[in-house]
C-alpha cells in the first residue's frame, strides 16, 4: 500500500505545502501574501461578461477586482450577452502566458461577487491527506526544500535502474524512458518493467511539477503490451482524474496522454520567466537560512551574502518579517556579480 504524508512549512513571506507518496515529493503548493486570491483554483463567483469572441467561442469575464478570465462557449449554455452577468468557476489558474480559465455554472444573479475563495494551502494538503494532521518544523523545512530541488530536477532514477527524462516544451511534455543499467533475464522483460516504473515516476513528478496538458512518452523496447501499459498508465494517473486521457502506442513506441492543468506551473514560481532562478524565491531561500542559523546561534549575529537582486527582493518582501522573529541581529550584504542561487548565511 502507497502511503502518503502532509508537511506544513510557515516562513517569513511564505507558506509552503508537501505532500509526499512513499517518501518521495509528490505535490508542492507555495502560496506568498502578493499572490492574486482570486486567480486560483476552486474561486467560485458572478463575474461580468466584458467580451464575447464568437470566433473562437469564448468569452472574457471578470470576477470583481480580478482580472479577465477565459470562459470557452458550448451549444448547450444559455445565450450570453457582454456586460451581463454569469456565475463561474475557476478551472485552471493563469500562467505565464495564458489567462485563467473558468468553467460555466449558471447564469448571473444580483452583483459581481465571489462565492467560494480560493483554497488555502493547509486545505489543500487535507484534500490530499486525510488522515492526521501535517508536519511542521524542521521536517518540514526539510520536505520542502527536498520538493523544490524535486521540482527543479530534469532526470529521476527509476526503482531498479534506469531513469526518465521530463521536458516541457510548449506544445507537450515529453518523458524520455532509459533503461540505463537495468538487470533482467531478457531486454524484452528489462524494458517492460522499466516501461511500467517510468509510468509511475513520472505520474509523481509531473504532478510534483504541476505539469499537465499533452504528455508524450518515448517507451523503450519494441512489441510492447499495449493493453498492459495503458492499464498501468491510467492506475498511476487516476489520481488526476477527471479528465485522463490514454492513447493508444503509437507504431514509432511511444504513448500519448492528456493531463488536466489545474494549477500553474511550480517551475513559474521558482524561475523567471526565461528559465533562471527567480530573485524572489531565493530572497525566502535566504530567510530560511537566517532563522535556521539562527536557532543554531542564539543572540549571535547573522550575515547573509547574495545577489543584488535577492537582496532587493529580500529588503522589498522579507526583511521586517525576518526581523520580528530573529530582531535586528542580521544584515543582508549584496554582492555585485553573483548569480542569484549563489547565497552565504553564517554567524559573524
Amino acid at each position: 500500500m502507497s502511503e502518503r504524508r502532509a508537511y506544513l512549512h510557515k516562513g517569513v513571506g511564505e507558506t509552503v505545502g508537501v505532500v509526499t507518496l512513499d517518501g518521495r515529493p509528490e505535490r508542492l503548493f507555495v502560496s506568498w501574501p502578493s499572490d492574486d486570491p482570486l486567480d486560483a483554483e476552486g474561486v467560485r463567483g458572478v463575474a461580468r461578461i466584458k467580451k464575447i469572441e464568437k470566433a473562437f467561442a469564448s468569452a472574457f469575464v471578470q470576477l470583481p477586482g480580478g482580472r479577465d478570465l477565459i470562459l470557452p462557449l458550448r451549444p448547450d449554455m444559455p445565450k450570453l450577452v457582454e456586460g451581463g452577468l454569469v456565475e463561474i468557476e475557476i478551472k485552471t489558474a493563469s500562467r505565464q502566458d495564458k489567462a485563467a480559465v473558468a468553467r460555466f455554472v449558471a447564469e448571473g444573479e444580483g452583483e459581481p461577487r465571489v462565492i467560494v475563495s480560493a483554497l488555502t494551502v493547509e486545505e489543500r494538503l487535507r484534500l490530499h491527506v486525510k488522515a492526521g494532521s501535517p508536519t511542521m518544523g524542521d521536517a518540514a523545512l526539510q520536505a520542502v526544500e527536498e520538493a523544490e530541488a524535486d521540482a527543479l530536477a530534469t532526470v529521476f532514477a527509476l526503482p531498479g535502474g534506469g531513469d526518465i527524462a521530463v521536458e516541457p516544451t510548449r506544445a507537450l511534455t515529453a518523458v524520455d524512458v532509459d533503461l540505463g543499467a537495468r538487470e533482467a533475464s531478457d531486454s524484452k522483460r528489462a524494458a517492460r518493467q522499466a516501461n511500467m516504473a517510468a509510468l509511475s515516476v513520472a505520474a509523481r513528478v509531473l504532478r510534483l511539477k504541476g505539469l499537465g496538458g499533452i504528455i508524450v512518452f518515448d517507451l523503450v523496447g519494441r512489441g510492447h503490451d499495449g493493453q498492459a501499459l495503458t492499464t498501468a498508465a491510467r492506475n498511476a494517473f487516476s489520481p488526476d482524474n477527471p479528465g485522463v486521457g490514454v492513447g493508444a502506442i503509437s507504431k514509432f513506441g511511444t504513448l500519448e496522454m492528456i493531463v488536466p492543468r489545474r494549477a500553474p506551473p511550480i517551475l513559474d514560481r521558482l524561475l523567471t520567466a526565461g528559465g533562471a532562478p527567480n530573485p524572489r524565491h531565493q530572497a525566502r531561500r535566504a530567510a530560511r537560512a537566517l532563522e535556521r542559523e539562527g536557532r543554531a546561534q542564539p543572540g549571535g549575529r547573522l550575515v547573509a551574502r547574495c545577489s543584488s537582486a535577492v537582496a532587493e527582493a529580500f529588503a522589498v518582501e522579507l526583511d521586517a518579517g525576518v526581523a520580528d522573529r530573529l530582531g535586528r541581529r542580521f544584515i543582508v550584504e549584496p554582492q555585485p556579480g553573483w548569480p542569484d542561487d549563489r547565497m552565504e548565511v553564517f554567524a559573524a
